[in-house]
């Protein structure tokens, strides 16, 4: 199968840290294509950012259609455009909160999520209402390490982020820990085997959420919520929208 992994944000080196974490735990028979942005913010950190992000992210899951992908992974803990993207696209698309959610709560009563930085908790306080996992988290971290600082992560860095894992884990009781961040993907194997608890990375978890759904010849439902959009004509920068 194709798996179209878009990393919403404009860094290329994170596309490539994505993409190498998602062939890691993809089947062999899978291919990932990355895809990033030409136009729109370095990192996603705030709402206006997710904002601006959207609408080339919605460019990207159009060429994913092009070159007839069989799924799509939204790479951003925001998962920003996640019901747009469904409306527009044919097969499967994953946002990896929710991937990593659901994951989690299969193999823990109660699970923790760390992420990047303080003003990011409400979108994932507000996630985990939405996709009904409020209950099974134990608790929110921020560790207020900037999304570009995960690129080349130091060890200062890194220990804060162990920290609040381990903080997650004897204060929140977290039995296992979802990173907030695909920027974290490449980390989860040194944090597993120092912390001694599941750790779950988004990123990983989508692919082979996507990989199963194809598996068992599932698409995403195009009656209701997520069927076609509506025809109508756009202007200016979003003329190649129109119907």
């Amino acid at each position: 199968m194709k798996i179209q992994l878009i990393n919403p944000n404009t860094s290329a080196d994170m596309t490539d840290t994505m993409a190498i974490s998602a062939r890691a735990s993809a089947l062999s028979s899978t291919q990932i294509i990355p895809s990033t942005p030409e136009h729109g913010p370095k990192s996603i950190e705030c709402a206006f950012d997710e904002a601006i992000a959207s609408a080339a992210l919605l460019d990207l899951i159009e060429q994913g259609k092009q070159q007839n992908v069989d799924a799509h992974i939204i790479a951003c803990f925001g998962d920003p455009a996640l019901d747009a993207a469904r409306e527009l696209a044919d097969a499967p698309v994953i946002g990896i909160a929710e991937a990593a959610f659901q994951m989690a709560s299969l193999i823990s009563y109660r699970f923790g999520v760390v992420t990047t930085l303080s003003r990011t908790l409400p979108t994932s306080e507000h996630l985990l209402s939405k996709y009904g996992h409020q209950t099974h988290c134990s608790g929110v971290r921020a560790t207020d390490i900037p999304v570009l600082a995960l690129e080349n992560i130091d060890n200062k860095a890194y220990q804060l982020l162990k920290t609040e894992c381990l903080a997650a884990m004897e204060e929140d009781g977290a039995e296992a820990i979802v990173l907030g961040c695909a920027g974290m993907s490449n980390l989860v194997n040194k944090l597993s085997k120092e912390l001694s608890i599941p750790i779950i990375d988004g990123v990983s978890a989508a692919v082979k959420l996507a990989e199963s759904l194809h598996q068992l010849g599932l698409k995403t439902s195009k009656t209701g919520q997520y069927g076609k959009r509506i025809s109508k004509p756009f202007i200016g920068r979003y003329a190649h929208w129109t119907q």
